[in-house]
């Protein structure tokens, strides 16, 4: 199969996707297709949501329609490292009576992983999750132990309550490559989201994916061909977000204290590429670029006292670069 027929493949199965969710789901319809970005990206998503608005019943459904083995954490401040890698045991030869140590597998040995409300937890086993992100191994004992591929994590937090969490550091908010905000849906959506959940009806999920389709699809989108004038545009775009920057405007010098690395140049484009083969073209554009530019820059700002003072999100800083970069 060549690149164009696996485009064509991956758009109509993107649309199945979306139907096969949609049997589970109500809305969402914009996080749904962030979510499958990031996962054709190789990059990790970090979903802020209240509590009841099916966070992991839609990790859940995601990974069932891909076929994909699914794990859920829940962090607490009592969890250890070990309780999300895999620990050692003494193990003992029942006939020989010899004993060796066997290392179990824990939690993260799955294909996505929902670490539900990561800021509970302490620093220390923070680090131990972002470490697998990142390097997509755990080590134990001196031993190396790969993680199944595709690896995806999505982490939630939960905006309301702060008090006693441990919030991440922008070292480590920098390895998400998204940063998706789930709001209440609305009144219609509600409507139906209580009709299906309060009656008999059990949704019949089919796998229209598996790991080596979505690991043959992320290679994919590493040969999409990018437009010079596109990437000079996510770099640009970046680079304003630094108030030290030549390019900054006023406001950002004003509002923002750290603007985004260039680890949010490569999200822009990973993910205008992914984008644009999701919906049958072969290359990306500028406005591609544009829309993900919120879920990609918006916790890669560490905004000024001004800002706070004035009620100014990260968003709302993102959303006007944009409409001063046209």
């Amino acid at each position: 199969m060549n690149d164009v027929e696996s485009v064509a493949k991956l758009s109509t199965a993107y649309n199945t996707i979306r139907a096969e969710i949609a049997k589970v789901i109500v809305g969402q319809d914009t996080v749904i297709e962030h979510l499958l970005i990031s996962l054709l990206s190789r990059g990790h998503c970090l979903l802020i949501g209240v509590p009841g608005l099916a966070k992991t019943l839609l990790i859940k459904t995601l990974a069932e329609a891909l076929d994909l083995k699914f794990s859920r954490i829940q962090f607490t401040p009592d969890l250890m490292p070990s309780d999300i890698t895999g620990t050692e045991i003494i193990e003992e030869n029942v006939s020989t009576g010899a004993k060796s140590f066997k290392f179990v597998h824990g939690p993260v040995f799955a294909n996505i992983i929902l670490a539900d409300e990561i800021n509970r937890t302490p620093p220390k086993t923070q680090a131990a999750l972002l470490e697998s992100m990142q390097e997509h191994h755990v080590t134990a004992a001196g031993q190396t132990y790969k993680l199944q591929e595709p690896f995806f994590v999505l982490a939630t937090q939960n905006p309301i309550e702060q008090e006693g969490t441990y919030p991440l550091p922008e070292a480590q908010l920098d390895r998400f490559m998204f940063n998706l905000w789930l709001d209440y849906p609305s009144f219609e959506e509600e409507v139906a989201i209580v009709k299906s959940t309060t009656s008999p009806y059990r949704a019949d999920l089919k796998h229209v994916l598996n790991a080596q389709d979505i690991i043959g699809f992320q290679e994919l989108v590493r040969r999409v061909p990018v437009a010079e004038n596109v990437i000079q545009f996510a770099v640009t775009l970046t680079a304003r977000t630094r108030p030290n920057s030549s390019q900054a405007p006023g406001f950002i010098k004003n509002w923002v204290r750290w603007g985004a690395g260039p680890r949010a140049s490569q999200y822009l484009i990973l993910g205008a590429k992914t984008r644009a083969i999701l919906n049958s073209r072969h290359t990306p554009d500028i406005d591609d670029v544009k829309a993900l530019a919120g879920p990609v820059l918006r916790h890669r700002l560490v905004t000024s006292f001004n800002a706070e003072a004035e009620g100014v999100s990260p968003l709302q800083i993102v959303e006007k670069l944009l409409s001063n970069s046209d």
